[in-house]
């Protein structure tokens, strides 16, 4: 069994290729969707519409905590508005409101996977990692883990949000944090994605990062949209310190 996990796709059309050349290439029996799907400006409608296929072909989907941004009053900041007024101007509304009603959490392999995008409770914390305000992550303290995963009663608990891959084991459950399609914390900008495979009850992970065109996600979205300027500067660092005009706004923004 081989279940390929994609998350945090932000709209990045470009990279979401690179990925799916080689997510195809692996046979996954599943793909995941971890969410986190339009929020970004390198072709957004064009990757929403990718993942729609996906789904549309059995793919597991949860909602990011960008997706309930398109949520009525969802947007939190002036940027975020204006933001959200460009993407429902340039996409499918039909699109936008398919991933806006994705469910927070999914279960496959019956019940021995459970996914989702933050954690089981919210889209917009996470499991494995602890967000500091200083821009780092910090692992979370293991007993909060063992009281957060046990009830689930789960083999594996797939989650993303954190655009930083990783992986540990909880009692009887693997826990694994994938990484992010587009937008990279650790100054390393290729495509991220995890494949894992199953042999009876114990599951291999490995973390793959894929090269990708940035150059042409760059300058589609300097062509297309007012935020090239951003886009360009985290796309091509690989980091969050270079957020420029701010079209991702971090992972509880």
């Amino acid at each position: 069994m081989r279940v390929a996990v994609i998350s945090d796709v932000h709209g990045n059309a470009f990279a979401l290729d690179a990925v799916l050349r080689e997510v195809r290439a692996a046979g996954p029996d599943l793909i995941v969707n971890l969410g986190d799907q339009a929020e970004g400006s390198a072709d957004p409608a064009r990757a929403l519409a990718v993942q729609a296929e996906l789904a549309a072909a059995g793919a597991l989907e949860v909602r990011g905590n960008n997706e309930e941004k398109l949520w009525p009053g969802g947007r939190r900041s002036a940027l975020s508005r204006h933001y959200g007024a460009w993407l429902a101007a340039h996409t499918d509304p039909a699109l936008l409101a398919r991933v806006a009603a994705l469910p927070l959490t999914a279960r496959a392999l019956d019940g021995a996977l459970l996914a989702c995008h933050g954690t089981p409770d919210s889209a917009w914390h996470s499991l494995l990692w602890v967000w500091d305000h200083g821009g780092f992550y910090r692992a979370r303290d293991p007993r909060e883990l063992r009281a957060a995963l046990d009830p689930l009663g789960a083999e594996v608990v797939l989650c993303g949000h954190t655009h930083r891959a990783g992986t540990t084991r909880v009692g009887d459950t693997l826990l694994v944090n994938a990484g992010s399609v587009s937008d990279q914390v650790d100054g390393d900008p290729r495509a991220r994605w995890t494949l894992l495979t199953r042999a009876g009850r114990d599951w291999d992970v490995r973390f793959r990062a894929t090269p990708y065109d940035i150059e042409a996600a760059v300058a589609w979205a300097a062509t297309h949209t007012p935020f090239g300027d951003g886009e360009a500067q985290l796309l091509r660092t690989g980091t969050m310190d270079a957020r420029g005009d701010g079209v991702w706004e971090g992972p509880q923004g």
